[in-house]
């Protein structure tokens, strides 16, 4: 793939190199994921080159685990909410977007790390009339539980695959947004607009008290409206305008060099 081609949430640098890795077929879509390689170049600095990530993803003794199975494909396609766990370092990290649209690998625990929230995108009546749910990353759960409907989340023990809870979509629960101009933004659900033939809108609003709108197929529910589940990214979802960005950024600069001066 080239470069100019990939998905601007790999933020790939345009003017160092032609070509980029193309994800393999795999349960996320193409623009919704990022390959394995990339995350060790780009994000983790594991790898300085596509042979060092190789080298890393081949290894005999399968050091990269993702929702708990070793993957030695270096297109493996990352996507949103899976567990990435490197056994040498003992590291968990959870990909999650940051509120510009970029994929990031949020550092989590091993205790955060042993489950994995999942959408409901889809919910049937299979053959022999065996009810069945699909999840966003292309699980597919026989005889769920009765409650469990479309657009609710599940939490999903990687050990064992079972679900281990269920965190409703209903008013007052804690969201993420996936997609749409307020993508990575984490706030409180308010109410959702039914439009019959068109698009339903959901209404959110954030810890700061700012109220944005988005389509109903972006927000995905991580927690019940107190905590949420899962560790967040830096700024907690929080989308910040220019001036505030540039004073938050000056003043980690300024509490940066404080801590150098006291430490000579």
């Amino acid at each position: 793939m080239k470069r100019v081609a990939a998905p601007k949430t790999w933020y790939l640098g345009k003017l160092k190199g032609v070509y980029s890795t193309r994800p393999a077929p795999g349960p996320h879509k193409i623009r919704e994921c990022i390959p394995l390689n990339v995350v060790l170049q780009q994000r983790l600095k594991y790898a300085l080159n596509r042979q060092d990530s190789l080298k890393i993803c081949k290894d005999r003794e399968g050091m990269i685990k993702v929702d708990g199975k070793v993957r030695r494909q270096h297109r493996f396609p990352l996507g949103q909410m899976d567990v990435l766990t490197i056994d040498k370092t003992n590291e968990h990290f959870r990909i999650l977007l940051d509120t510009k649209g970029r994929f990031n690998p949020i550092r989590i625990d091993a205790k955060e790390a042993s489950f994995k929230l999942c959408k409901v995108v889809k919910k049937y009546i299979g053959k022999n009339k065996v009810p069945y749910i699909v999840t966003h990353d292309g699980r597919t759960i026989r005889f769920p539980h009765p409650e469990i409907a479309k657009m609710d989340t599940v939490k999903i023990n990687l050990a064992t695959g079972e679900i281990q809870s269920v965190i409703k979509n209903v008013n007052g629960a804690t969201v993420y947004l996936t997609g749409g101009n307020n993508i990575g933004r984490v706030g409180i659900l308010q109410s959702v607009e039914k439009h019959p033939g068109s698009y339903d809108i959901g209404h959110i609003k954030d810890s700061n008290g700012a109220s944005f709108a988005t389509r109903v197929s972006n927000i995905f529910i991580i927690g019940d409206g107190k905590n949420p589940a899962i560790t967040l990214a830096k700024g907690d979802g929080i989308k910040l305008d220019l001036i505030a960005e540039k004073e938050a950024k000056q003043e980690e600069e300024s509490d940066v060099e404080e801590a150098e001066e006291e430490d000579n």
